[in-house]
């Protein structure tokens, strides 16, 4: 299964489901739903954070925490 961490800058995804259910209720509520588009804007070096669009606005993501995030293939 492919994961938010996968993508590479300018591409994007359809969200499916969540591996971790603590992290995705706060994702949830941060406009992350299933089914929505998102887009890897910005990927910091060594391991750094990761910046997506998603519903609009910019949200920046933990490498771990991007791991958690599953795509429609």
């Amino acid at each position: 299964m492919k994961s938010l961490a996968d993508l590479k800058v300018s591409e994007k995804g359809i969200i499916k489901s969540f591996s971790d259910e603590a992290l995705s209720v706060k994702l949830i509520e941060m406009g992350c739903l299933p089914g929505s588009e998102i887009e890897l804007n910005f990927a910091a070096p060594f391991n750094g954070p990761l910046a997506v669009k998603v519903a609009g606005y910019h949200l920046s993501l933990r490498k771990e925490e991007a791991r958690s995030v599953t795509l429609e293939d």
